[in-house]
């Protein structure tokens, strides 16, 4: 596959063009001499006819769908996935309201509020503050009894759990409603000798952080647009990246993404089904030696080391004396995250985790709320007001302002517009956050 971007930019670093022109490091240094901006025949991101086009549909052949790059990571995808939803909404004469899983990223409630669109949180039996298992039979009961413009997934989650993505999609076109998900951590799912990609599965609108999970630099991504959504999701989907998005792309990111297309199309399928078997075979051995995994996701090894006599700190500490950097650890969980190109590394972090002492259990679990919080404002009207940071004991009573306060990895403990109660403290407490933002009495 051609890699029409990256040549480019190789290409230019090699000549000897005076650069008299933007960036101020004029292409001096190892890394800088690749990083350019839109000269001629470098194309322009947001209105691309040129290199940036062609790489983009040898992208959307892979994919399958309308495939649109962002060097501003999901976060970008997300905010023009909320517009283009809005703008199709307006052309239905409906205003946009969104009916989403609690686990969203916060970057969801900041172009929720940049919109001014309603929410309606969905809290599904069973939600804790570790996940948010929305299920279609709890969708289709639910828009039975309410309306919506949209649905929007988060799934895989940072845990690596993932929802029936096809049956709610099912329930979606049934009633009408846009599905969106945010598939950030699961680019590579397309890519499984059975296809778990959204744009397979009936979504509507997805991104991807291609960097999470593929050999991509930060911030590279995708916005996928089906090719059975509504027209204008696809014809408005550059000008939607345009509106939030800068003005100033990373080159080295794009070229990142043009250089994973051909990665993708040379075997890519056949290394992750082989490397699936190896992991599969690691969480085994795991479980057999007393460890207690979760998730469902091939690339995420998420386990709950209370069991084994370790919190998911401690056991983040010890293997980061081993030489290994997990991704993330709470007091419950430790998240690795793998790729089929660093399979030898499966061996050190098995041997690490199974030399570990066995202990005592441990028993102290997350303290758990009866209800969801009361929402007082919405997420537009506590983002943009006045607001003040105070110790979380101080605020009892008060309103969440901006959300600075989240439960990685899954739901936060509250969402801006809620108020904050004394039941919540012990949640503060037990995840470590000392002092919240709120709307000035």
């Amino acid at each position: 596959m051609r890699t029409p971007i990256d040549d480019f930019v190789r290409a230019y670093a090699a000549s000897d063009r005076l650069r008299m022109h933007m960036p101020g490091h004029k292409g001096a240094g190892d890394v800088e001499a690749f990083d350019l901006t839109e000269v001629q025949g470098a194309d322009s991101l947001y209105e691309a006819e040129g290199i940036i086009r062609e790489s983009e549909e040898n992208a959307s052949t892979l994919f399958g769908a309308h495939t649109f790059y962002s060097a501003e990571g999901s976060s970008l995808c997300i905010r023009a996935m909320l517009y283009l939803a809005q703008l199709w909404a307006a052309r239905e004469g409906k205003p946009l309201r969104v009916a989403a899983g609690r686990n969203a990223h916060k970057t969801f409630l900041s172009a929720v509020a940049l919109l001014g669109a309603e929410v309606d949180w969905l809290s599904p039996p069973g939600e804790s503050y570790l996940a948010c298992p929305l299920t279609a039979e709890y969708v289709k009961t639910w828009l039975r009894e309410h309306s919506a413009t949209a649905l929007y997934l988060t799934s895989p989650d940072y845990l690596g759990n993932t929802v029936d993505v096809g049956a709610i999609a099912t329930v979606c076109r049934k009633h009408g409603v846009l599905l969106l998900v945010d598939n950030a951590h699961g680019a590579y799912l397309k890519f499984l000798p059975v296809s778990r990609h959204p744009m397979d599965l009936g979504a509507d609108l997805c991104c991807d952080s291609a960097h999470k999970t593929l050999p991509a630099l930060t911030g590279a991504a995708y916005l996928h647009v089906s090719k059975a959504a509504p027209d204008t999701l696809r014809t408005h989907a550059k000008a939607a990246m345009a509106l939030f998005g800068s003005t100033s792309p990373s080159y080295l990111i794009l070229a990142s993404l043009d250089r994973v297309n051909r990665y993708l199309s040379e075997g890519y399928g056949e290394r992750l089904a082989a490397f699936g078997a190896q992991k599969a075979a690691l969480e085994e051995a795991l479980v057999s030696h007393g460890f207690v995994t979760a998730g469902n996701e091939p690339l995420k090894l998420t386990v709950l080391p209370k069991s084994y006599g370790y919190t998911g700190t401690e056991l983040a500490e010890y293997l980061r004396g081993r030489g290994i950097e997990p991704e993330f650890c709470d007091p419950d969980h430790l998240v690795l995250m793998l790729s089929p190109e660093r399979s030898a590394d499966l061996a050190p972090l098995r041997a690490a985790l199974l030399s570990l002492p066995r202990k005592a259990p441990r028993s102290t679990q997350p303290p758990r709320l009866a209800a969801l919080p009361q929402a007082v404002l919405t997420p537009r009207e506590a983002i943009l007001s006045p607001d003040e940071y105070l110790p979380a004991e101080a605020c009892v009573g008060r309103v969440l302002a901006s959300l600075t306060v989240g439960c990685p990895p899954a739901v936060p403990i509250l969402v801006s517009g809620e108020r904050i109660e004394p039941e919540h403290l012990p949640l503060f407490a037990y995840y470590g956050v000392t002092h919240l933002r709120v709307v000035k009495a």
